[in-house]
């Protein structure tokens, strides 16, 4: 039994998922303003103030629904761009605040009802304009809109020629498509839109790229793309893709480590690539291992990287800068001291602290993040991370396997919220990149093809065996828990290895390959063809929908007799409610104990403040049932400290 733990404070639920008193803050291009979220009416929403403090901080956005996550900086600092669905249905909008006008309401500048905007970009040699593409005509197509900021009229550029995957459209008025051939490979052509396709210029193998050849971008002037390739090699890196000839001719690249492509999966994390806020040059590239490597690729970048580095022990995370790249903010990724946030001026040499997101939470009381790699079954090394509780002998330990979603993402170092929580009740965590995870050389994603439920799954029993046998684990108090691909995992736990769990939460997880893959949006299936598809089965060819069956926890629903946790979004349109209905209600008529959660204003994955913290309160206390350990006491309305 682990010793008594009497010296770490007892983090509350509502401090681990309550709203950030700050957070995403970024400086303005002219270096005058700081722009940075923060709650309104128990919303996250975009605030703005004077980067010397002169102006009071001001809400310049109003909603009372819904968080706002995302904004944008224009190139006129007049304007501020953020975007916003309803209620986690995925029809996102672009929306426009006007920084001159406190009065002026915002302006959606994609007023197509039930349709989705995506792909907002900018071009520094189109200024005052953004780039987006809309489904509004067609919801399985997007055509490419060139939109007026000043005055929110929007030009259709090109019209899609027929689900064409992407559109590129240089600053010279040609265009450029990237789709899949019939064989599941990925084609870059240019497009006449009068008269088809006018010629391929470069081919890539599908099954390297199973959510596309990222990161992909046009270069300033229009003649390249930089992108990522694994061309020739096991590891992904930097090069240029001459749109003329179709050569590549490499810019960068890692010895041991893959571009970081996490923002393919997750759109709030900076893109791999940094690049020049006036210019659009690249300044340098993100790689990732077991912590991040930024590589400077510009001499004047590579000074003030040196500096930026010094204010913090953690991984440099979202940056922000003035036109002329002096003025910095920018935030850093850390396990124990999540989002700090700092100003730096390169020309003064000046640099001061802005905020933590979280201040109520002390990083002394918060419990490290340490890379671990476990030794598959088979000889597949699997990198994974290990967070043991503070001040407890880390032997015998009620274990939580924590399993990444995608699966074609993967665990990183940093601050979860989840993790600290139940670090913080006395559980080991533990959190497995098992094979098919992306970030560890195209060998070890592929060898994921076919896996699901199978070699994926053992990759995490394994990883169960490995913390039992290092005498971390009890294995007798082991719990796996998991969203949207890991609520999958923890379902495939108790259906196909239900010996090996003693409880299991699900977080929007799918409990029926087939109909998951027949229930996604119009506008994803053409693009599941070197994912799901490849990996798990077409369910439109009956030979796969059966091995998708086999691999359905639906189908062996009668194993289960480990209790069950499910959360659902009522609104979710990737994994629909009717997943989670199917599982609990087959349990339900067998009276296996299971608890479900549902928010009908949520969609995949809870945004609102109060949803998560009934959700993680609600699991706290499952957990404690089930594992032994003392969840955080639900306060009493008197004693709930509202956040500032």
């Amino acid at each position: 039994m682990s010793a008594a733990r009497s010296t770490v404070p007892h983090l509350a639920v509502e401090d681990l998922f309550g709203a950030p008193v700050r957070a995403a803050a970024a400086i303005s291009p002219d270096g005058t303003r700081l722009a940075w979220l923060a709650p309104w009416r128990d919303r996250l929403n975009v605030w703005v103030q004077s980067l010397d403090g002169t102006e009071e901080a001001r809400c310049v956005t109003a909603d009372d629904r819904r968080s706002v996550h995302t904004y944008h900086w224009t190139d006129d600092p007049r304007w501020l761009l953020y975007e916003q669905d309803g209620d986690g249905d995925e029809h996102w909008h672009i929306y426009r605040v006007d920084l001159d006008d406190p009065d002026a309401g915002a302006v959606d500048l994609t007023p197509f009802p039930g349709a989705t905007a995506v792909g907002l970009e900018t071009m520094v040699s189109r200024p005052g304009k953004v780039l987006v593409r809309i489904n509004h005509r067609d919801p399985t197509e997007f055509d490419l809109y060139e939109i007026d900021i000043a005055t929110a009229e929007p030009t259709m550029l090109v019209r899609n020629p027929g689900q064409i995957a992407g559109l590129l459209y240089t600053p010279s008025g040609d265009l450029y498509t990237h789709d899949w051939t019939p064989e599941g490979d990925i084609e870059l052509a240019q497009w006449d839109v009068s008269v088809g396709k006018v010629r391929s210029v470069a081919t890539f193998d599908g099954a390297d790229y199973p959510l596309s050849v990222q990161p992909f971008e046009l270069t300033p002037d229009g003649t390249g793309v930089w992108h990522g390739s694994s061309r020739g090699s096991d590891r992904t890196r930097l090069v240029r893709l001459d749109l003329a000839t179709g050569e590549e001719t490499e810019v960068d690249s890692h010895p041991a480590y893959d571009i970081d492509m996490r923002a393919t999966v997750f759109p709030t994390l900076p893109s791999p690539l940094i690049r020049h806020r006036r210019t659009g040059e690249l300044l340098g590239v993100r790689y990732l291992g077991e912590r991040q490597e930024i590589r400077p690729l510009d001499p004047h970048f590579a000074a003030v990287l040196t500096e930026l580095e010094k204010l913090s022990d953690g991984d440099l995370a979202a940056v922000s800068s003035d036109r002329d790249g002096d003025r910095w903010v920018v935030t850093f990724t850390h396990d124990r001291a999540p989002g700090a946030t700092y100003f730096y001026d390169h020309s003064t040499g000046e640099s001061r602290f802005l905020y933590r997101p979280f201040p109520q939470l002390d990083p002394d009381g918060l419990a490290p993040m340490t890379p671990v790699t476990i030794t598959a079954r088979d000889g597949l090394a699997l990198p994974s991370y290990l967070t043991l509780p503070l001040d407890t002998e880390p032997t015998g330990l009620p274990l939580v396997l924590l399993v990444h979603g995608g699966p074609w993402t993967r665990d990183s170092w940093g601050y979860h919220p989840v993790v600290q929580m139940l670090a913080n009740r006395g559980m080991a965590v533990l959190q497995v990149n098992f094979r098919g995870s992306a970030g560890f050389g195209k060998a070890f994603l592929k060898a994921g093809i076919g896996e699901l439920a199978g070699k994926m799954h053992d990759d995490l029993v394994d990883a169960v065996d490995w913390a039992v046998g290092q005498g971390y684990a009890d294995r007798d108090r082991v719990a796996i828990f998991g969203g949207s691909y890991g609520g999958y995992a923890a379902l495939v736990g108790v259906t196909f290895t239900p010996d090996v769990f003693a409880a299991a939460i699900d977080f929007c997880g799918i409990s029926d390959l087939v109909t998951f893959l027949r229930t996604v949006p119009e506008f994803v299936r053409p693009h599941l063809i070197n994912n799901w598809y490849l990996f798990a089965g077409d369910p439109a060819d009956p030979e796969q929908e059966a091995r998708l069956r086999a691999r359905s926890p639906i189908h062996r629903v009668d194993e289960i007799r480990t209790p069950l946790m499910v959360v659902q979004g009522g609104n979710d349109v990737r994994v629909v409610k009717a997943e989670s209905d199917r599982i609990v209600d087959a349990l339900r008529a067998r009276g296996v104990e299971v608890e479900y959660l549902v928010k009908e204003d949520e969609g995949h994955g809870f945004v609102n403040p109060e949803n998560n913290i009934d959700a993680y309160r609600t699991a706290d206390r499952f957990l404690a049932r089930h594992l032994g350990t003392a969840p955080h006491p639900t306060p009493t309305p008197d004693e709930v400290i509202p956040h500032e």
